[in-house]
């Protein structure tokens, strides 16, 4: 699944446009390293969301939706 539309369907951004800003404006790491928003996740990538004040960093657990179930771990918040 596309970076910037796991981030939406995920409901760590509200919007698919925003994530695709923020990914192209290099403040989204994958395992390290800067991404595109087209970047393909994998199971077990980490995801480090750099937001002004604070680094969010998650595990990816899942690229499909269940009901109630989260698609990532927390790591750092």
């Amino acid at each position: 699944m596309r970076l910037d539309k796991y981030l939406k369907v995920s409901r760590l951004m509200k919007r698919r446009t925003v994530a695709k800003d923020v990914a192209e404006k290099s403040k989204i790491d994958v395992n390290g390293k800067p991404v595109k928003p087209s970047y393909q996740l994998k199971i077990g990538d980490e995801i480090a969301i750099h937001y002004a004040a604070k680094t969010i960093i998650v595990k990816v657990s899942s690229l499909t939706v269940i009901k109630d179930h989260l698609m990532y771990d927390v790591i750092q918040a």
